[in-house]
Formats: C-alpha cells, structure tokens, sequence
C-alpha cells in the first residue's frame, strides 16, 4: 500500500509507513530503491517508522500533531486492542480537513468477549471485528463528526467450525472517510467550515465536480450516497459542502450558495 500511495501522490509527496514488527518493516525498506528508480524519481519519498497505532506519539518522528493530509489503513483497527486510541491518534496526526480513508471488517452485533482469544477467528479479522454503531460512537468521540461508508459488502464464514462459533453474527468488509472538520454548533459556523455531528442540514448548497482528479474524470464519489458527474451541479448538505470544500477535495470543484445567499 504505501508504495501504491507513493506513486499516487508524485515525487514531491511523502509517504510515511508504520509497522510492529520489524521483520515487515525490512521486507519494505528492502524494496525502497527499486521503486524509487520505478517512479523515476530522484529520491525516495517513502519512510518506513517502527511503532504501534495505538501510540504513535511515542515515536520520536511522529510526536508532532497535524503531520497528514490522507492516513489509508486497511484492515489494522480490526486487530488492534485498542480501536479508541486507534481512532485519537489518527485525529491528532490529520491536518485540519484531512482524512482518514480507511478499510475494516465490521459485524452486525457485538463479538461476544470469549472469542476475542481465538487465534484463528482474530487472525481472519473477524472476532476483532466491531458492531457497526459502536465504530460510529468511537469515531464521532474521537472528532470525526460525520463518518460516511462508502463501500461495503458481506463477508462469508466460510469454514463450518468458525462459522458455528460466530454465528448469527453477520460480517460486513467496509470501506470509510473520516474527515478531520470542527464542530458546527450554529449555521454560522457550518458555514465557516464545520460539520454538523447531530443532522445533515440543508442550507441551499451545490457542488459542481470539474472532471480533474486523475482516474476519476467522469464521476467521483465522495460515498455511497454522493455521486458527482463531471460538469453537473449537485445540490449537497452542509457537511457534504465542507468535506468537499475544506480539504483536499476543494480545488476539484466549483462551490454555489451559503446561508446567507442560498443557491
């Protein structure tokens, strides 16, 4: 993944990897020059840091808050005993208006305790996995207001062993974006750039998508429930407007209307 995301973001981009294990981080590091002189680029922007999510502040390069514009995990919160702290650190590292995007297996019901130890139902991501409104509690205390999905799909308990264990538990593979926006208590400060955590609001806001984000010309989706065709103005929430508006995502569109002048 990182070496994917060293490529997305260019040669003046930089890209930060973190692992447990050290044996993982050599196997990365030992691919750094080869895809460096891939890319093309002078020097590698890609480093590679020995740590654990839950406590990244303990990592001497990582101490300093609001270092990120993007953190892309997939499938790490799921085996962390942790997922709180998971969730804070990756507030405290995103810039203001960055984003967590991120992958994870998430369960219909709560994952009873005494499966928790099963090595074989924790390593297949699934007795780690978290009932869907508990995320949405954790991520919502750790300062992302407004999580939106923005895919999913069931995952089948394939072997009939585990899935007798688990069972009636349904598991869904999940895709998220967590933006990293401030609390809007009033219209006056969605307007500014908050998101509202307890409604969507209209306040007579569009977007119109300008077909500039590389692969995605034709159509971007913000989530399942937001398509943007290129050229087409859409009306949106506030908190739509602002995800869009106050992080990376803003020079891609064109904004119409406010509280004051409605579109």
């Amino acid at each position: 993944d990182a070496y994917v995301l060293a490529q997305m973001v260019g040669e003046g981009g930089e890209v930060t990897g973190v692992d447990m294990t050290e044996a993982q981080l050599d196997v990365a590091r030992a691919y750094e020059e080869f895809h460096r002189e891939a890319f093309g680029y002078a020097k590698s922007n890609v480093r590679f840091l020995h740590g654990f999510i839950e406590s990244l502040a303990d990592v001497p390069e990582l101490q300093p808050s609001e270092q990120f514009d993007v953190i892309v995990s997939n499938c790490v919160l799921n085996l962390s005993p942790d997922k709180p702290a998971v969730l804070r650190e990756a507030f405290r590292l995103l810039r203001p208006g960055g984003e967590l995007y991120f992958s994870d297996i998430y369960a219909s019901r709560r994952v009873p305790s005494s499966l928790h130890s099963h090595k074989e139902l924790w390593g297949e991501c699934i007795s780690g996995a978290l009932y869907w409104h508990d995320f949405l509690t954790l991520a919502k205390s750790a300062g992302f207001h407004d999580p939106r999905l923005v895919a999913d799909a069931p995952v089948d308990v394939t072997d009939e062993t585990l899935r007798a264990l688990v069972a009636p538990i349904e598991f869904y593979s999940a895709t998220y974006r967590l933006f990293k926006l401030p609390l809007a208590g009033s219209a006056e400060d969605a307007e500014r750039g908050g998101l509202e955590g307890y409604r969507c609001e209209d306040y007579g806001l569009a977007a119109a998508y300008l077909g500039t984000i590389p692969d995605a010309e034709k159509v971007f989706s913000l989530d399942k429930g937001h398509r943007f065709d290129a050229g087409k103005i859409v009306p949106v929430c506030g908190n739509t407007y602002n995800m869009l508006k106050q992080s990376r995502l803003g020079r891609h569109f064109r904004f119409y209307g406010g509280v004051e002048t409605p579109f």
